[in-house]
């Protein structure tokens, strides 16, 4: 669609600015807003939440910028904003993607040193006025993403494994949401490469923008902020020497202090607090399920399912009436939907077929 035809459709020019206002105030209310409007129990960690105010404050300026080249149309101002875009929102969305992963700190500059080759193809399409090296350009953005996202993936995967090796409790926590953020990205970036000539494509590109901003603002406020329990590698390694002897008593302390007072009923319990109760360090507590060929997050929900299984057995027993919803709840379970994934994959069948199967 050209830049003259868009100005006279009164409808776009409303969505439009109804785009950069919602980016504008979604950017504010993170920045400056103290607590959470979606999760108040949730205490987000601060890096996510400014790297998402960068981003949306970023495509507000983006869409300033593109309403300014509509006005004042010209070949090199065009490349211009296509820079500005580069410089402005690729960083912001690799700062998103990577605030999300709480195992370990990673840095945005490589994003930016990346982005140099572009820079230089897109200042010599300025200087030469030479279109053909837009090809190359393009090119190079589309697998500068690519990267990105492979990165993200596998990056992704080992901190599901992180989450499940510290925490008994995933629900919130697993950061799946970012790989549909980073596919809605990139659907953002495609439409916005191809929106010349269609005016469908200008008004889903819009409508990409406010499932972004309401996507961001859950995944913000919902979660948890977990780098205090994160352990640097040097103090892993001298941790897990200090701690070999404790080996052969690993199991009866955990049966001591965890099972047998029932710790694990207790809602949200960590790797930390467990390994703080028991007398040991995280790192080498993680280390012993490791061994056992099982993760922190499988011992606890295995306890807190043979508990449900207690408890009803005990309910069916006595006669008493009970749902499985309370008696999930008294196993530990904060959400029955968490329980009822958890008791499949554990018991090998649904919740229902299991209590059916058990009262025959």
């Amino acid at each position: 669609m050209e830049a003259q035809n868009i100005l006279q459709d009164i409808y776009f020019v409303l969505l439009y600015g109804g785009v950069i206002m919602l980016s504008v105030v979604a950017a504010v209310y993170l920045l400056f807003r103290r607590g959470n409007a979606i999760a108040p129990e949730v205490k987000p960690p601060v890096r996510l939440r400014r790297w998402a105010a960068a981003f949306l404050i970023a495509c507000a300026f983006s869409r300033v910028l593109w309403a300014y080249y509509a006005f004042h149309p010209s070949p090199a101002l065009y490349e211009i904003v296509c820079d500005l875009d580069l410089l402005i929102l690729f960083p912001s969305i690799t700062g998103i993607l990577v605030s999300m992963l709480q195992d370990r700190y990673r840095p945005v500059w490589p994003m930016l040193v990346a982005l140099i080759p572009a820079f230089v193809l897109s200042a010599l399409c300025i200087i030469r006025g030479d279109d053909a090296l837009f090809l190359p350009l393009s090119i190079y953005v589309y697998a500068l993403y690519g990267l990105l996202m492979i990165f993200i993936f596998f990056a992704v995967r080992r901190y599901g494994r992180w989450l499940k090796d510290n925490y008994a409790d995933l629900e919130n926590k697993e950061v799946w949401s970012s790989v549909i953020i980073l596919a809605l990205f990139l659907l953002f970036f495609v439409m916005y490469n191809a929106t010349e000539g269609s005016s469908v494509l200008v008004y889903l590109l819009q409508i990409d923008c406010i499932i972004i901003v309401g996507l961001l603002l859950w995944r913000v406020e919902t979660l948890p902020e977990l780098t205090a329990n994160a352990v640097p590698e040097a103090e892993r390694e001298k941790l897990e020497q200090e701690q070999k002897q404790k080996a052969s008593k690993m199991d009866s302390l955990l049966k001591k202090h965890c099972e047998n007072k029932q710790l694990y009923l207790q809602n949200d319990l960590t790797l930390a607090q467990l390994a703080g109760v028991i007398g040991t360090n995280r790192t080498y507590l993680s280390q012993h399920f490791a061994q056992k060929g099982i993760t922190y997050n499988a011992y606890i929900n295995g306890l807190r399912i043979r508990h449900f299984v207690r408890l009803y057995e005990k309910a069916v027993a006595d006669g008493r009436a009970f749902t499985a919803q309370q008696l999930s709840s008294e196993s530990g379970y904060r959400s029955y939907s968490t329980f009822s994934s958890t008791f499949k994959q554990i018991m090998g069948t649904t919740v229902t077929e299991w209590m059916h199967s058990a009262g025959k």
